[in-house]
């Protein structure tokens, strides 16, 4: 839908925007920073914010604002949606458990990855990244499956438009290299980086289906890199995750 359409309700795009901008670092804002965040005036800032105190979904110390906790009933609504996402938290601590390593679940937002679930296994690898955590889709394996899954139309404009920074010395950053990656992961079943975001860590992901076959989420395992080669980890892991991607997806199909 545009932004220009009768059905565009601008106020509500106003508020999230709000919302958004009061999730940043460092917690709290003034109004001046909050609707910089948000690319509003201060006036329309200043209306949004006091209503989202009226609502509880924020709260006003002196200058500054920050979201209260029923802000995060909105992440769970969504979390509490997905007909996965009960099943999943259980499957993966079942496999982290069974193999000692950190377990990940995430969707497609765009050109990005979001953190639906996320268990780490060892200090090393326990970042900041958690529920609702944001990365380049590209520079992950969880990421690189879910592109994969996606049509060849939207494939090949995502390719087209993209971006590709590099992060690390390893990150593939030749957008026809990506789309040849891409195409080898839609026909293996499963994707494989090491070092492209974080020289430290590497990790395998397979798709998560749902009932009629469509990939909607990704699950995947993650190392420290240099302890296992592409070759060692698909031995063995990826029979593991295959099993909870499908153990997943079979509790979908019986809760129907």
């Amino acid at each position: 839908m545009s932004k220009d359409s009768d059905e565009f309700v601008r106020s509500i795009a106003r508020g999230f925007s709000i919302i958004e901008a009061l999730g940043k670092p460092p917690g709290r804002h003034t109004l001046a920073e909050a609707a910089q965040l948000a690319g509003l005036s201060r006036a329309t800032a200043r209306r949004i914010l006091a209503t989202l105190v009226t609502l509880n979904y924020c709260a006003a110390d002196g200058r500054y604002f920050s979201l209260r906790p029923r802000a995060l009933g909105l992440g769970l609504s969504y979390l509490n949606a997905l007909p996965y996402w009960g099943y999943a938290q259980r499957a993966l601590e079942d496999l982290r458990n069974e193999i000692g390593e950190s377990c990940a679940l995430a969707v497609l937002d765009e050109r990005e990855i979001v953190y639906a679930l996320r268990l780490p296994a060892r200090r090393i690898l326990s970042t900041n990244l958690g529920i609702g955590s944001r990365l380049p889709a590209h520079l992950v394996s969880l990421g690189r499956v879910l592109l994969a899954a996606l049509p060849a139309e939207k494939r090949a404009a995502y390719l087209a438009s993209g971006d590709f920074k590099p992060v690390t010395p390893r990150t593939e950053t030749d957008p026809q290299r990506i789309g040849e990656i891409l195409a080898r992961i839609e026909n293996e079943g499963y994707a494989w980086v090491d070092g492209e975001l974080d020289p430290a860590i590497c990790g395998i992901a397979v798709p998560l289906r749902d009932q009629i076959g469509a990939v909607v989420a990704a699950i995947s395992i993650n190392m420290i890199s240099g302890t296992m080669s592409e070759a060692a980890a698909k031995k063995k892991y990826l029979i593991p995750l295959k099993r909870t991607a499908q153990d997943i997806r079979s509790q979908m199909v019986s809760a129907r």
